[in-house]
């Protein structure tokens, strides 16, 4: 019984697995806090709770997380799909038009839309000389309006995957639907669509989850959620029992949305043979490309170009008034430091956590990767929070530092560099690592000459997207950051909450192009793919 024990631990427990562990209990310390502070709750509270805040916020919540999910489906599928069943005049420029609404925060959508649909604005003067000057002008303040400013700003998580699931997608299941006797529409509805289930789900998964998790855009245009109501708790009303307690019932639903995602994809498994012949895009007729780019040039337009001339009219206009200065750059040069420490220890901290995933497969393992992704299912005031009273009691000396910034932004973005890994590492054979270990290289040498070099795509997408949504990231770094030391985010909500525009649209203008670099290394991959 005792050899048994020590057996199993030491199958379990290797360096990889100690390695693991040690990084998911470093990730779930913010979940520890709320779990903590809800059990501290009362009886009364909860039901106070229920009968007050919790109906109105999980109706508000979920029915956002639906449209939100609806619109960003519309928008990411179709686009996906003429962009690879296609091929016509400006195809490559489209699809980077297309993943470019990814550089652009939700907030800075919610902001610029908000100054667009006034009635002195761009949208709000079309409005008004297409319907008359005494329409009333659409405004964003409902559900209608915050689902509109989200699935522009989340569409194109679900365009790549789909994009990248029918790249690899093969002709011969729909030729035999075609021979026997089924009509293209019918192909569509019946065998393609159903075949794109499991890029959907995980593009959709990823939509839901910023949707549950975001802060900027429905604290911009007062919708209430549970992460907008957790923030006004804490920075508010500083009732920290009952932000925890709310906390709580947003990881249950993210957890069970993710739970039911993970199994969806299980169950919508599709095998095809090394036979099966590519499929390959049609060339699209002369009608055919300009109803193409009339629908691409729509959903562009409002994802990217409008923002992006928002941003360069007023940046414009702050550069003549010698409104830049050099506090400006300080913001800029502050976001570059955390979203680079940030995504750098992000990758570092995924590693161990992949490879015992991809060596073990065990319960284990599988913990391990679950624990690790808790971050992206708890709002950043709660991780903020937790980092925060974790920090006070065990390290005050590094409180107020850039340490616990950084370490709330690992912990926040940890789940992008897991699975990026985790997608790389399930690639290789076990053996070629034994390869390696016969012509005697050791386990980090095996490592470092092995194993990171055939990583190398998973490694450079998981630190683009660390790095990208790090450079976004508001509500963690307005409660973390020390003092003096404010980042792009954090100025362009304090000066659009002043209606400063001419401000707020340089910050904004340089979030979009601190990103492009990175975004150039995460497409690169694909370029051959695209066409």
């Amino acid at each position: 019984m005792r050899d048994n024990f020590f057996f199993w631990l030491k199958s379990h427990f290797t360096s990889r697995g100690m390695l693991s562990v040690l990084v998911v209990l470093t990730a779930i310390i913010p979940l520890g806090f709320v779990v903590i502070n809800s059990w501290q709750l009362s009886t009364e509270r909860w039901l106070g709770l229920w009968s007050s805040r919790l109906p109105g916020l999980l109706w508000n919540t979920l029915s956002l997380s639906i449209f939100v999910a609806l619109g960003s489906f519309l928008l990411g599928v179709s686009a996906a799909w003429l962009i690879v069943r296609r091929k016509f005049i400006g195809r490559q420029l489209a699809i980077w038009l297309l993943v470019l609404p990814l550089t652009i925060p939700t907030y800075v959508f919610a902001h610029i839309y908000t100054i667009l649909l006034e009635r002195d604005g761009w949208l709000g003067q079309l409005w008004l000389w297409l319907f008359g000057a005494d329409t009333m002008i659409p405004e964003l303040y409902n559900v209608v309006g915050v689902s509109f400013v989200l699935s522009l700003a989340g569409f194109s998580y679900v365009f790549l995957l789909v994009r990248d699931a029918l790249s690899r997608s093969h002709q011969n299941i729909e030729d035999a639907a075609r021979i026997q006797g089924a009509s293209p529409s019918q192909v569509f509805w019946r065998i393609s669509l159903p075949m794109l289930r499991p890029a959907i789900a995980a593009g959709l998964a990823l939509v839901v989850l910023h949707t549950l998790s975001d802060f900027g855009a429905v604290s911009m245009l007062r919708y209430q959620t549970f992460t907008l109501s957790i923030y006004l708790q804490m920075n508010g009303r500083f009732d920290f029992q009952a932000a925890a307690g709310l906390s709580f019932i947003l990881v249950c639903l993210s957890l069970t949305f993710l739970i039911l995602e993970r199994f969806f994809r299980k169950r919508q498994r599709y095998y095809s043979s090394a036979q099966s012949r590519k499929l390959e895009p049609e060339q699209a007729k002369p009608l055919e490309q300009v109803l193409i780019w009339l629908w691409l040039g729509l959903i562009v337009t409002f994802a990217f170009l409008l923002p992006l001339a928002w941003m360069l009219v007023w940046s414009w206009d702050a550069w003549m008034k010698q409104l830049i200065d050099e506090a400006f750059w300080s913001y800029a040069e502050n976001s570059l430091i955390i979203s680079m420490l940030a995504a750098c220890i992000a990758v570092l901290a995924a590693l161990p956590v992949a490879l015992y995933q991809a060596k073990r497969r065990n319960l284990m393992s599988q913990t391990c990767v679950h624990l690790a992704s808790i971050g992206f299912v708890l709002p950043g005031p709660v991780i903020a929070l937790g980092i925060l009273g974790f920090v006070l009691a065990m390290f005050p000396n590094i409180y107020g530092g850039l340490t616990v910034l950084v370490m709330a932004m690992v912990i926040r973005f940890l789940p992008l560099a897991v699975q990026s890994q985790e997608s790389a590492v399930q690639q290789l054979t076990p053996s070629i690592e034994q390869a390696g270990r016969s012509l005697g290289a050791g386990p980090l040498r095996n490592l470092w000459q092995v194993i990171l070099p055939m990583m190398r795509g998973g490694l450079i997408s998981a630190w683009v997207l660390v790095f990208i949504d790090t450079l976004k990231e508001l509500p963690a770094t307005l409660l973390l950051r020390p003092t003096g030391f404010d980042t792009l985010p954090v100025r362009i909500w304090i000066e659009a909450s002043e209606e400063m525009l001419e401000l707020a649209a340089p910050a904004a203008l340089m979030l979009v192009i601190g990103t492009l670099p990175v975004l150039w290394f995460l497409m690169r991959p694909n370029k051959t793919q695209s066409g």
